[in-house]
């Protein structure tokens, strides 16, 4: 799907109470001056491809430029998350770029399906290596960036900072969980704080590593997922049906072979190897893709359904 238009000042407004005052009057120029580049239509991409394959650097730099709303739209999810606002959207960039380095048309899907799982990844890489030592789940941060926002919107109409009460009206919720937001983002900036004599040095320094879960590896399996689907598009309607109640996609429960056997009204080896087939064509694609790394994350993605799913849902039936 093509990626919307993004309204410049619009979005810049949207997100000047997430960031600093230096880097959204720096955010207003960028926005300003990748707004002047259209989004390009399915033709234009073929054309672009064709010529980038042939070693065309003016084609090349033209797809980058036309997709960098896309990136600014992928990077606004990862506010708050540790890394500046700026940096996120830089770092979606050198995504993009392979992205654009990579990219087959011949398979048929548009450049915004295929280029979103790489930007995610570069952004999500980065914020593994670059951000706080103590991660938030993903549900967490987000959650503290629509409490942000409302707190914002509250401010800019009131001319007054709005009480929890207020803020938990606005984002229509409990008490409790604004109170337990705040608390959360009490802690976070907390870590922040320079220590010793001299402040030579961070809270955050003195917490040892832990190999607990990150919020970029809670969210791998959903971003592959969305590659997937768009894969599956290409599936047959019996395919599809059979891997979404096979693996419990979009909302459904996980069911056996019997049970789908039973409402397809065929035996459990037949939808056994219907969905063997399935699985071996989605591998296929996605090698032929040039993509190893979503080949390699396929079979957590594909157990996915939403982005709560990777921390809620039972697991899932091992691949084959």
């Amino acid at each position: 799907m093509q990626d919307r238009e993004i309204d410049e000042p619009a979005e810049a407004e949207q997100i000047k109470d997430e960031v600093d005052g230096t880097a959204s009057d720096a955010l207003k120029l960028y926005l300003r001056d990748i707004h002047k580049t259209k989004l390009l239509t399915a033709e234009q991409e073929k054309e672009l491809a064709g010529k980038i394959d042939l070693g065309d650097m003016a084609a090349r730099d033209r797809m980058i430029t036309s997709n960098l709303r896309l990136v600014v739209k992928i990077a606004k999810r990862y506010i708050n998350r540790g890394l500046p606002f700026l940096d996120l959207i830089a770092e979606g960039n050198l995504g993009l770029i392979k992205a654009v380095e990579h990219f087959d048309v011949s398979k048929g899907f548009r450049f915004s399906t295929y280029g979103s799982w790489w930007i995610r990844q570069s952004v999500e890489r980065s914020l593994m290596n670059q951000a706080h030592t103590i991660r938030l789940p993903v549900h967490v941060a987000e959650e503290i960036g629509r409490m942000k926002r409302k707190s914002g919107i509250f401010r800019k109409q009131m001319n007054r900072e709005p009480t929890l009460e207020e803020v938990a009206d606005a984002m229509e919720v409990e008490l409790t969980h604004v109170r337990h937001l705040m608390t959360v983002t009490r802690k976070i900036f907390s870590l922040d704080q320079p220590m010793g004599e001299r402040g030579d040095f961070f809270l955050m320094d003195t917490i040892e590593e832990t190999s607990a879960l990150s919020a970029s590896d809670r969210i791998e399996g959903v971003e592959a997922y969305e590659l997937v689907s768009g894969f599956m598009e290409s599936f047959t309607e019996s395919e599809k049906k059979v891997l979404t109640l096979r693996f419990g996609l979009n909302d459904h429960e996980p069911q056996t072979l019997d049970s789908i056997g039973l409402s397809f009204g065929v035996t459990r080896e037949r939808i056994r190897q219907i969905e063997a087939n399935s699985l071996r064509k989605l591998r296929r694609l996605l090698q032929e893709q040039d993509c190893e790394e979503p080949a390699s994350a396929a079979d957590d993605g594909i157990r996915s359904a939403s982005p709560s799913a990777c921390c809620t849902h039972p697991p899932r039936p091992a691949l084959p």
